[in-house]
């Protein structure tokens, strides 16, 4: 390989680097992380702008710990006082194992499932279907995926935006300096197209990492050359390797 390919993913860089070190010295590209939006609480007056009251709901579902910690900073600036009888449906384990910064474990009904709004589904089943569901969602996601499943099922529900993005100042990065972006969530997008308006695409490659980016990338006219994951390239660093063996 002739040209030191420059590669930026836009995220906070992990603990565990050992994957894109080993791409380092592999192939000799550079790699640097930047996170292109951070996730914030909505303020109480932006939560109150929804109209929701907590307490009329039963059941209430997280698919974040950022959520969580938003939920109930909500609660306390709000003086809402939770149900002892709510129920807590999380989408995985980790998820639902944090609510025990914020309340006592074994005294409150808790479900998680495998990541996937399905699977949440399968924990609500037929016994917790006559529950009134909250949906918590992101400002931005608005939690579609959900409330499609939720009304298919002719649950009772509302979603609640907990959480919204806020794009970082990017302006000092030299977009044109790097050959490969790699973009996880429509806030990257959003977070692009704020900090670069005449923003085109020209020779940058993008590698997309998760199904709700591509849709945000087709609307902003932005191409993939990987689309990740799949079953051969499950992760950021398989996705970088797959593009970097080809140049």
């Amino acid at each position: 390989m002739g040209k030191k390919l420059k590669i930026l993913i836009s995220q906070q860089a992990p603990n565990n680097k050992t994957a894109y070190t080993a791409l380092t010295e592999k192939y000799g590209a550079e790699i640097e992380f930047r996170p292109f939006y951070l996730i914030e609480p909505l303020s109480s007056r932006e939560f109150r702008a929804q109209r929701v009251n907590i307490p009329d709901f039963t059941a209430i579902t997280f698919s974040s710990r950022h959520a969580i910690d938003a939920f109930f900073s909500l609660c306390e600036e709000l003086r809402i006082k939770v149900p002892e009888t709510m129920k807590y449906f999380c989408t995985t384990e980790a998820v639902a194992m944090y609510l025990q910064k914020h309340i006592v474990f074994r005294k409150r009904k808790i479900f998680y499932g495998t990541g996937t709004a399905d699977s949440l589904l399968a924990q609500i089943g037929t016994k917790h279907q006559q529950e009134n569901f909250l949906i918590t969602t992101s400002a931005s996601s608005k939690g579609e995926s959900f409330s499609k499943l939720f009304a298919e099922r002719d649950l009772k529900f509302s979603s609640a935006a907990v959480i919204k993005s806020v794009s970082q100042d990017l302006k000092d990065l030299d977009l044109g300096s790097y050959d490969v972006i790699v973009l996880h969530n429509s806030a990257d997008v959003k977070a692009l197209k704020d900090n670069f308006p005449g923003f085109t695409q020209g020779d940058l490659k993008f590698i997309s990492y998760g199904r709700s980016i591509v849709k945000a990338m087709e609307e902003a006219g932005l191409k993939s050359v990987i689309q990740a994951p799949t079953p051969n390239v499950p992760s950021v660093a398989a996705a970088i390797e797959e593009y970097l063996k080809n140049q």
